[in-house]
């Protein structure tokens, strides 16, 4: 049996980068990893889901909403969690 990579299974399955279906699977990769991201920054400041709403103003279920699955945030609060929640600094970048 011949093993894949991780990429020979997304360019077969999704289809190469530029591709509709591959650019929504690498955009809901990208939204999940924000969320890991998060959940692992709250975690280091040792607050809970509730702590952190409150600190946003915004309900726990909001972020677990958010560390589960990172899509539909807003940059608006992806600064407020960072740094009024976390004490932290936002960096994105662009890539053309």
């Amino acid at each position: 049996m011949e093993t894949k990579s991780w990429k020979d299974v997304k360019n077969t399955v999704y289809g190469k980068k530029g591709t509709e279906r591959r650019d929504e699977l690498d955009r809901d990769f990208a939204s999940f990893k924000i969320g890991l991201m998060l959940r692992k920054a709250r975690e280091d400041k040792h607050l809970t889901q509730s702590e952190l709403g409150e600190l946003v103003d915004r309900k726990r279920e909001y972020i677990s909403r958010i560390e589960n699955n990172g899509s539909n945030l807003t940059l608006k609060t992806l600064f407020d969690i960072v740094e009024k929640g976390l004490g932290g600094k936002v960096k994105i970048s662009i890539e053309l």
